[in-house]
């Protein structure tokens, strides 16, 4: 969609597809309520801006309709739309050996306990050997260093969805 198609839409539908990009409610609000935008860069310069306030809580929120890396997303539980870009957003995990798909299993198993969330990483871009060593890196952060870590990790996230969902 372009800018103007996405300027056009109304509230619920603009708001509707800002929630694929990831679920934070404040977000998706403020960046809806801010059209129209002159420009793509405007509206990604913006919601840039805006997720840099981004809580603990309003990560923890939008991680709960996180699937796991590694796991097929089920449209069921997270929505089609969200099932998609994770599917894509972890295509590389297909090319995973056996040893690295099981440790990162059981990092996932390793980083919920430690954390109280999934794990999450902008997988895009990234082999499953990349993943696997932020992972066990990460598991090693107190929750203060986790907390940024995982917040920019959901930006990167929301913003690469955004960027393909208005083209330029």
């Amino acid at each position: 969609m372009t800018i103007e198609e996405f300027n056009g839409l109304d509230g619920e539908a603009a708001a509707s597809l800002l929630a694929t990009c990831a679920e934070v409610e404040t977000w998706v609000a403020n960046v809806a309520a801010a059209r129209p935008f002159a420009s793509r860069e405007a509206l990604l310069a913006h919601a840039a801006e805006t997720a840099q306030g981004w809580t603990r809580d309003d990560v923890n929120t939008a991680l709960a309709s996180h699937p796991r890396i590694g796991e097929k997303p089920k449209a069921s539980s997270i929505g089609a739309a969200n099932a998609a870009h994770s599917a894509t957003e972890q295509a590389g995990m297909s090319t995973a050996e056996d040893a690295v798909r099981d440790a990162i299993a059981s990092g996932n198993a390793a980083y919920e306990e430690r954390f109280g969330r999934v794990f999450l990483i902008r997988a895009a871009g990234r082999s499953p050997e990349q993943i696997l060593a932020a992972l066990t890196a990460r598991l090693g952060n107190d929750d203060a260093a986790e907390d940024v870590v995982v917040a920019g990790e959901l930006r990167e996230i929301a913003l690469l969805r955004l960027e393909q969902a208005v083209a330029a």
